[in-house]
């Protein structure tokens, strides 16, 4: 079989006589070198590099952390208010360091399933089978991101990635006046604020899933971009976590919006 590959008989030529010669040279026997050809390749696990595989596993992972304290936060709602205090000052936390922390990041999916537990349990009491439509309408869309991401039709530009950071802040500072006028008036914007007949929640929401499908692309593309360059397994963390980020968020929007749609046709 070496006999039939030109470079490869070319390559036990030129050795054959250091082969002979030296005990290291047995290293180029064409025996040795036949075996190295037709060896696997290494895996990330031999090569300490990450593989779309570790990112799969350490989502899987993360995900399955979130859906066991859903289910207590579920049944337990009172549970939703620390458990998004918690997750949102760990989200803070791991979105900043410069290393990732598998345990941060599994405490931030712990607090996460229980805020995401509760409060699916509140809407799916007032509004049945919405929890339902949510989880399905964000496989949706991310197997749908995904798809494009992989044929090409999807991808992160220098000019919308800068928007979308400046279109994500507005979306925050928003958030944060609209949970502390629900909190200390009881006025939901979301719900209260009509624009041309339709509920601010309604446009807003639909905003927040156009943010969340770029969010998508960048996650796919920092995958990519880390495989092609060879980071450190650990940095599969990482994509894990900002995976798990970003379908929690379209989660949330998804549901908001159903529950707001629900409610006008009651």
């Amino acid at each position: 079989m070496a006999g039939g590959n030109p470079l490869l008989r070319d390559f036990n030529k030129k050795y054959a006589t250091t082969a002979t010669a030296s005990p290291r040279g047995a290293e180029y026997s064409p025996e040795n070198l036949e075996r190295m050809y037709n060896a696997p390749a290494a895996g990330s696990a031999q090569t300490g590099r990450i593989g779309y595989d570790d990112v799969v596993m350490r989502t899987a992972l993360v995900l399955g952390c979130v859906i066991v304290t859903a289910v207590a936060g579920w049944f337990m709602p009172a549970l939703a208010v620390p458990g998004a205090l918690v997750g949102l000052v760990l989200g803070l936390v791991n979105s900043f360091k410069r290393e990732p922390s598998p345990v941060l990041i599994i405490l931030y999916a712990l607090a996460e399933g229980l805020f995401l537990g509760g409060v699916s349990g509140i809407f799916e009491s007032q509004y049945p089978g919405v929890v339902v439509q949510a989880v399905i309408g964000t496989l949706a869309v991310f197997v749908s991101v995904l798809v494009l991401y992989k044929t090409g039709v999807l991808r992160a530009t220098p000019r919308v990635t800068k928007f979308f950071f400046v279109a994500m802040m507005a979306y925050a500072i928003f958030a944060l006046v609209n949970l502390g006028t629900s909190l200390l008036g009881g006025f939901d914007m979301r719900q209260e604020v009509h624009v041309f007949g339709i509920p601010l929640g309604l446009l807003v929401g639909a905003v927040a899933i156009l943010l969340a499908v770029y969010s998508f692309v960048l996650d796919f593309e920092n995958i990519s971009d880390g495989v092609a360059r060879g980071l450190p397994r650990k940095a599969a963390w990482s994509a894990a976590f900002g995976l798990t980020v970003t379908l929690i968020w379209t989660y949330v929007e998804i549901l908001r919006l159903l529950s707001i749609i629900r409610s006008m046709s009651d």
